[in-house]
């Protein structure tokens, strides 16, 4: 169980992973590096969830941590299938980044 001191922290952790998983996704052109960004925000958003979870009384609320536990298995899964995706599109491109947004494509 999270002690009240260290709830801030997560929050700020929290917080601080979604953004830089955010940064990430909007910078970075390869398709890899996006599928990374989205779990760091999804790594972000569980942290918050499990401090707004621990910050009740004496017991903790279990609808948060049920919510955490199935939104692993939803982001393994989901990246998986945006992995499958890319490896798709690599081969049917022969390229695994978007192209620049003025439309050179350096390749």
């Amino acid at each position: 169980m999270l002690t009240s001191q260290l709830i801030p922290l997560y929050l700020i952790g929290g917080a601080a992973l979604f953004a830089l998983g955010l940064h990430a996704l909007v910078v970075r052109r390869h398709l890899v590096l996006k599928v990374l960004a989205l779990n760091v925000m999804g790594s972000g958003v569980f942290m918050v969830l499990l401090a707004l979870a621990a910050r009740g009384g004496a017991e903790p609320d279990a609808v948060p941590h049920a919510l955490v536990l199935t939104g692993i298995v939803v982001a393994v899964s989901a990246t998986a299938f945006a992995l499958a995706l890319i490896l798709r599109v690599k081969a049917v491109t022969g390229r695994a980044y978007l192209p620049e947004r003025n439309g050179d494509d350096p390749a």
